[in-house]
């Protein structure tokens, strides 16, 4: 064996099934796939070719260094930038032509003085999210100040849910009602932008009458929802699957502590396998109180608490040999563990565990 290690696997076609899914969900309205924070684990050159050839719109990333990579890999897709401007860095998004995210009157000012080519921005009205964006209450002045510009080329106007993936949408359906409330300033101060965008993935199956022009989305993509509030009848499938090999295997007697702080204590003579995969590979710690991993169709105990590098498993007298791979996650011949049962047993997001996986596992595609 040349590779001892966690594995991770990503099904391509699984991604563009999805894509397709949501597209028929979306009625063909034009889609921005996210790939920031390397296509949420899943690696942002291979997501973002296989993206660009089912004809993606739009791609999204956080930072600007993320959208040179993807055009150093030589995609041509137009890529957006969430995150706040950088005015250091405006002819670099004008080089490798980069849409930039403008939220601020400071921005407005920064692109003004810019001496050089036309900018590329996407307006940011904040409607309740309180991070980015210019709050909804100056949105006329800033709208009009943006219009005067001349280098600023406005070609999308967007806001962002906090609420759109849970059960109560009143203060989701509130900031729509604001940004309905923008669209209808941006047309009074002569603002028709090509693009108008308001859904995230918890949005784009909660609220349909946010959807405009173009839809955002990332964890559907991926094949996972955005929480467990949401309705989950699109037959979107996990993209990844994560994998790792057994590297010990011990007889163990009853009453035998094992792991950091002896939280677990064999109730009987067993046999305890080592698996070559921790928490800095992406397995999130939290999940050895309810956790297991699964192989040849059965569910075997974590067993204490999951260490960096490896976790201990309860075998019994299951038949599996040094070099054996287990499903930590996703689905394969062994198995099924769905990203989003982790999360919810957990108390967390599928969002936290995808990116959580770390530069070790060996991505294969």
């Amino acid at each position: 064996m040349s590779y001892v290690g966690p594995k991770v696997h990503i099904d391509l076609n699984k991604l563009s099934t999805n894509y397709h899914l949501l597209k028929h969900e979306v009625n063909n309205i034009p889609i921005m796939a996210t790939v920031k924070a390397n296509a949420y684990g899943h690696g942002a050159i291979e997501v973002s070719k296989k993206l660009e050839k089912e004809g993606v719109r739009y791609l999204a990333v956080f930072s600007i260094e993320e959208a040179i990579e993807l055009r150093n890999a030589g995609i041509k897709t137009d890529i957006f930038i969430y995150a706040k401007l950088n005015p250091y860095r405006i002819g670099e998004a004008i080089k490798y032509n980069l849409t930039l995210n403008v939220s601020s009157f400071d921005d407005l000012k920064t692109i003004k003085e810019h001496q050089g080519d036309e900018v590329n921005v996407h307006l940011k009205i904040d409607t309740g999210m309180t991070r980015l964006g210019i709050p909804h209450a100056e949105a006329k002045v800033f709208l009009r100040q943006a219009r005067e510009i001349n280098n600023l080329n406005i070609e999308g106007i967007y806001s962002h849910f906090a609420t759109a993936d849970e059960g109560d949408l009143s203060y989701a359906e509130f900031q729509l009602k604001k940004f309905n409330v923008v669209l209808s300033i941006a047309e009074q101060v002569g603002i028709n932008p090509k693009f108008v965008h308001c859904s995230n993935s918890g949005a784009i199956l909660n609220l349909p009458d946010s959807r405009f022009n173009l839809v955002r989305t990332g964890m559907l993509l991926y094949g996972g929802f955005p929480s467990n509030e949401v309705p989950k009848t699109l037959t979107i499938k996990p993209v990844m699957t994560f994998t790792a090999p057994i590297v010990e295997i011990r007889d163990v007697k009853k009453g035998t502590s094992i792991s950091y702080g002896g939280v677990y204590t064999t109730e009987k003579d067993t046999k305890i396998a080592v698996v070559q995969a921790g928490f800095a590979d992406g397995v999130p710690r939290p999940w050895h109180v309810n956790g297991y991993v699964m192989f040849q169709g059965k569910k075997l105990k974590i067993t204490g608490r999951i260490c960096m590098d490896q976790l201990m498993i309860d075998i019994g007298s299951t038949d599996i040999e040094y070099g054996d791979e287990v499903l930590i996650f996703g689905s394969s011949e062994n198995g099924k563990i769905y990203v989003d049962d982790i999360a919810d047993s957990i108390d967390s997001t599928s969002y936290v565990l995808l990116t959580a996986i770390g530069i070790r596992p060996k991505r294969i595609y």
